[in-house]
């Protein structure tokens, strides 16, 4: 009996602190995002991207994709912003937990069992960058596509740095329809490359 007593008592602060802690994650990251219009754009870009998948006139869809066009680079430049404010951060604030909780929250001195918010972010940046580019090379359809998952990716990592990769992996799976594996092997190999090595994944 005494020791199913102290199970529970022992969850119950593990609960409290991993609350309090996902409270002071989301908190910081909702103050800097706060700054920008970066939800609101990524909502413009997946309606807009829609439209003009589904638009069966080829005057109507160009002209869609090239409304679209002001739109990325206006996300890819307020995200690079967001990377730039948050880079100034304190690193004791920016770990993502990589070790499965109570690990991460037990071992948070421990350099493996978590990798650096500030960095992930600044790979996003570049990674929106690179695919805003309006280049000739590709189509729109295809620099939608490449923009579309680094823009998962990186909500998956918001999502990631305020919970936990599981948590982040369902919310993607629920409302995009993409597993993060999928997502990740979707993004230009720069970004995959650099994240892989970021999270421990190469």
């Amino acid at each position: 009996m005494e020791i199913f007593v102290l199970s529970l008592m022992f969850a119950f602060v593990g609960y409290t602190l991993k609350s309090r802690a996902e409270g002071r994650r989301i908190a910081l990251l909702g103050l800097h995002l706060g700054n920008y219009q970066i939800e609101k754009l990524m909502e413009t870009l997946t309606e807009g991207y829609a439209r003009a998948l589904g638009e069966s006139d080829a005057a109507r869809r160009d002209s869609i994709w090239q409304l679209m066009n002001g739109t990325e680079d206006k996300l890819a430049a307020q995200f690079k912003q967001l990377a730039d404010s948050m880079a100034k951060v304190d690193a004791a604030e920016t770990g993502v937990n990589l070790w499965p909780w109570p690990l991460s929250e037990a071992a948070s001195w421990a350099p493996s069992a978590r990798f650096d918010l500030r960095e992930a972010l600044k790979i996003h940046a570049n990674g929106l960058a690179h695919a805003a580019h309006h280049s000739d090379a590709i189509s729109p359809q295809s620099r939608a596509f490449t923009l579309s998952a680094e823009l998962f990716l990186m909500q998956h990592t918001c999502h990631w740095f305020c919970k936990s990769k599981a948590i982040a992996s369902a919310r993607m799976l629920a409302r995009h329809k993409t597993p993060y594996e999928m997502v990740l092997q979707s993004v230009s190999p720069e970004t995959r490359r650099a994240y892989s090595v970021l999270v421990g994944q190469a």
